[in-house]
């Protein structure tokens, strides 16, 4: 099998190269076009892949090619060829359909910079200023990311985006860094994940090589770490980035970071971390609004050459509402179904197309009906959601509507406060934890919880 077979001569297998794949896309991407892929043959520093039709041929050729030879690259292993051919079903390869890859001389030239692209992850070139959609939603968040990419130096450090998962953090880091590097090719720009981060730093430490990680990560003049969330818990980590963190602003370096969640919010991360996160300007990046959907969609139909009509693009926008990774999937698969099966892309054909993603998509719980089962529930008044009494059969059927409403919406913390009589999310943290304790020792709330869920989810 394909996923099985190594390189001759190296430990990179195809496996590697996917899985690396597959962490910077969605799943639906990943699925419709990488999974297909099937490695042939390597020698002579040339690469061949095969894939099952001339469309997908052509769409990894556009899209992926670079990013598939960057990645062998940061794994020590030299593709001058990518060659991807085209085979039927019975494995027989399609006379004149082989495309060969290869990039232009001065693309290959190795300078100094080098030292620095080794710790950076790969940039999507689909990621920049021109392809990000603006909208109320993101506009701050754009306009900041803008401003660093533009200016030497700016009045705010670190620049921290925040928002849930899908809705633009990590196109406009990738986007700032391609405009640097556009303006000032010198500047050593480091891109990568906070799991990147504490791989390399845990790499660093089992070779003891700490002092040449320190080197390189506090060397940089511009240093993105995205979905910083996952150092929390990784005390060795968390210790080696706040040092970072701070040698950088020291020399006046750019940081910009990334999460799902705003400093404050930032649960088990180390007080004087958030404080220094908190130090620049937080942007958050908000849920989509339609009209914001609609722009998003109608841009990559147009990026991916895909013809929908106004109807089709006004029911996608109405139904796909959680983030622009479901919207790319989406628009993926009927580039993919429409090709295979060269049929217009209808209302209808869409509804059969993608109907697990619809009925995903279908049901939007409010925090109005949380509160509303909550209170029937436990049998009080609606009001007592909003009200500041605080006896304890009024408290903890109000804990129980904040810990449903984090678990089952996407609201943020502010949002939920706000709909809970105005309090403060440092109050809606308190009952998501005071909820969190009590379920684990206490069978009763945790069936209540249970059966709250199912009603709120079946309703």
């Amino acid at each position: 099998m394909e996923d099985e077979i190594y390189f001759k001569d190296s430990n990179l297998s195809w496996k590697n190269i996917s899985s690396e794949l597959k962490k910077s896309l969605d799943k639906d991407t990943f699925q419709n076009w990488i999974k297909p892929i099937v490695f042939e043959s390597y020698q002579n520093n040339i690469l061949s892949l095969s894939v099952p039709t001339r469309f997908l041929r052509d769409w990894i050729i556009k899209n992926y090619a670079p990013v598939i030879k960057r990645i062998c690259l940061d794994d020590g292993f030299s593709i001058e060829k990518l060659i991807i051919i085209v085979k039927e079903k019975n494995e027989r390869a399609i006379p004149g359909t082989e495309v060969v890859y290869q990039e232009k001389e001065k693309e290959k030239e190795k300078d100094e910079d080098t030292y620095y692209d080794d710790i950076s992850a790969p940039l999507d070139p689909k990621f920049t200023f021109d392809n990000f959609i603006v909208g109320k939603p993101n506009e701050l968040a754009y306009a900041a990311a803008q401003r660093v990419a533009e200016s030497e130096v700016v009045s705010f450090n670190p620049l921290f985006l925040y928002g849930g998962v899908g809705l633009g953090k990590t196109h406009l880091m990738h986007a700032v860094a391609w405009a640097i590097k556009k303006r000032s090719p010198k500047k050593n720009v480091v891109y990568l994940t906070a799991e990147k981060f504490m791989y390399q730093f845990i790499k660093a430490l089992r070779f003891k090589n700490i002092m040449n990680f320190k080197e390189q990560f506090r060397s940089v003049d511009v240093l993105m770490i995205d979905d910083v969330q996952f150092i929390i818990g990784k005390d060795n980590t968390q210790e080696e980035f706040f040092h970072t963190f701070n040698t950088l602003v020291d020399k006046k370096r750019q940081i910009i970071i990334s999460a799902d969640k705003s400093p404050a919010d930032l649960e088990g991360l180390e007080d004087r971390l958030k404080s220094r996160l908190g130090w620049g300007l937080v942007a958050d990046i908000h849920p989509l609004t339609y009209e914001l959907r609609l722009g998003i969609l109608q841009s990559k139909a147009e990026q991916k050459q895909l013809t929908l009509s106004p109807e089709v693009l006004e029911f996608l926008s109405n139904k796909i509402t959680n983030n622009v990774r479901e919207m790319e999937g989406a628009l993926n698969r009927l580039a993919v179904h429409g090709s295979l099966h060269q049929s217009e892309i209808t209302v209808e054909m869409v509804k059969d197309v993608l109907k697990d993603l619809l009925r995903t998509n279908s049901r939007k719980i409010t925090i109005d009906e949380i509160q509303k089962k909550v209170t029937e529930h436990y049998n009080i008044r609606l009001s007592d959601m909003h009200s500041p009494r605080r006896s304890r059969s009024i408290a903890r059927p109000r804990q129980v509507a904040m810990y449903l409403a984090k678990s089952i919406t996407t609201r943020s913390l502010p949002e939920i406060g706000r709909k809970f009589g105005g309090r403060d999310h440092t109050t809606v943290i308190h009952a998501i934890k005071t909820i969190e304790e009590i379920i684990s020792n206490d069978p009763n709330l945790a069936e209540d919880i249970e059966i709250l869920t199912r009603i709120l989810q079946t309703s």
